[in-house]
């Protein structure tokens, strides 16, 4: 856990990724597309990936990407994120994490 808390450290949202994974890339545009800038770490280009990889599925990101940090907190996956969404509670949480302003 100590590697992703200072991966997520200061940053209003991060996301760890895959590369080819296409639940990822539609997370990042959703986020993105609230004008958002979240700290991307792609686990299949990082050499550590596979260590980072074990410690998000021993916090319970099951499967383990994407995974999404608002505010320094762990949110979820993509089905969290799209039920924040949905639910109209996505863009206030950026809001209050400060990755957004409107």
């Amino acid at each position: 856990m100590e590697i992703i808390t200072s991966m997520v450290a200061e940053k209003p949202v991060v996301i760890f990724s895959r590369s080819t994974c296409c639940l990822c890339h539609s997370i990042k545009l959703l986020i993105r597309n609230f004008g958002a800038n979240p700290t991307v770490y792609e686990l299949d280009e990082l050499t550590n990936g596979q260590q980072i990889e074990r410690e998000l599925i021993q916090i319970g990101c099951k499967p383990s990407v994407p995974a999404v940090f608002i505010g320094q907190k762990f949110i979820g996956g993509s089905n969290s994120i799209m039920s924040l969404h949905v639910r109209n509670e996505l863009v206030p949480l950026l809001m209050n994490a400060r990755a957004i302003w409107i």
